[in-house]
């Protein structure tokens, strides 16, 4: 037996620990831990992302230790604490939900330790689905808004639509560099973009914090970070955009201006035809949207090309069109 099997047979048996003794939990980073991940072997069943390490995204885990946090965030029992509340969110926020989403909803309702608890307990496989939910969860999270903060921090997370998300991208950089016809690839990105949008619970979710969970510093945190790592992507691909197609900004606009405006736009149109289905904001018969129309709109004002930059700036383009009033 080597010392780790001599923490191990110290750890509790009840499911509410983590496999590990007191000293491991609460006392100081064990000396000779593997390198890497902790835990990441004993759920590698799991789907993806639940498999991956989750040591960087839940930063509220109840242990003194980044050694202990680090090991409980990889722990199969917390995961399947997470797949439960992700199954919630699914059916609470959409597609297809029918209640009203609330900051105390979130903690007290549809998220409660109850609800997270019973739906735990109905894990399918290869989630851990037995022993008392409550107690799992409150040895993992001391508060139940640290439990509900990083569901949240989880369900934005990348890397739960990065593989899809990273094929999408390369697609779009061809056609938006590459293709013959960029009027069109904006439209059919722009309304393949705002249908995902909807119909993602993460993106439902994040537009509901943005009102709902006013004032919160760590979800604010939490939704500052989505943001910069989305926009950090797109505004990649508009650089190639702009070098390949040559076009410049407009004087007095910034790459982020851009950006920004094209993400608020999107997040406008996506909260629109989420509440306002028959708004028309949406065209699946003819698979357009009309965040196609306002993207060709925005990239018309901010670019210009480079051989016939005029170098005035929007405003001064704006007012040399219209005139001085009279």
């Amino acid at each position: 037996m080597d010392g780790t099997d001599g923490m191990r047979g110290k750890g509790r048996t009840d499911g509410t620990g983590d496999g590990y003794g007191a000293d491991d939990a609460y006392g100081t980073d064990r000396v000779g831990a593997p390198d890497g991940p902790r835990g990441l072997r004993g759920k590698r069943d799991l789907p993806f992302p639940y498999d991956q390490d989750l040591s960087g995204v839940l930063r509220n885990l109840n242990r003194r230790t980044r050694w202990g946090r680090d090991r409980l965030a990889n722990d199969r029992v917390t995961s399947a604490l997470l797949a439960a509340g992700m199954r919630l969110l699914v059916r609470h926020l959409g597609p297809g939900g029918r209640q009203r989403v609330s900051s105390e909803r979130l903690l007290l309702g549809s998220l409660s330790q109850r609800m997270v608890a019973e739906e735990f307990a109905g894990n399918p496989a290869p989630f851990t689905r037995y022993g008392n939910g409550v107690s799992m969860l409150r040895d993992r999270w001391s508060r139940h808004a640290d439990y509900v903060t990083d569901l949240i921090t989880f369900a934005v997370w990348r890397e739960n639509y990065r593989p899809q998300y990273r094929k999408q991208r390369a697609d779009n950089i061809k056609r938006l560099v590459h293709g013959p016809d960029f009027v069109q690839a904006v439209h059919d990105i722009a309304y393949r973009h705002t249908v995902e949008g909807v119909g993602l619970p993460s993106v439902r979710l994040g537009l509901a914090l943005m009102t709902a969970a006013e004032g919160d510093e760590e979800v604010t945190r939490i939704i500052s970070a989505v943001y910069e790592d989305y926009l950090g992507s797109w505004k990649k691909l508009y650089e190639t955009v702009l070098r390949e197609r040559h076009l410049r900004l407009r004087r007095g606009l910034t790459l982020d201006d851009l950006a920004n405006a094209l993400s608020a736009a999107t997040d406008g149109m996506t909260l629109r035809a989420i509440g306002d289905p028959a708004a028309g904001v949406v065209d699946h018969g003819e698979r357009r949207s009309l965040m196609g129309t306002v993207a060709l709109a925005v990239i018309h004002a901010f670019l210009e090309p480079d051989d016939d930059a005029g170098g005035l700036t929007l405003e001064q383009a704006v007012a040399a069109r219209f005139g001085s009033p009279a």
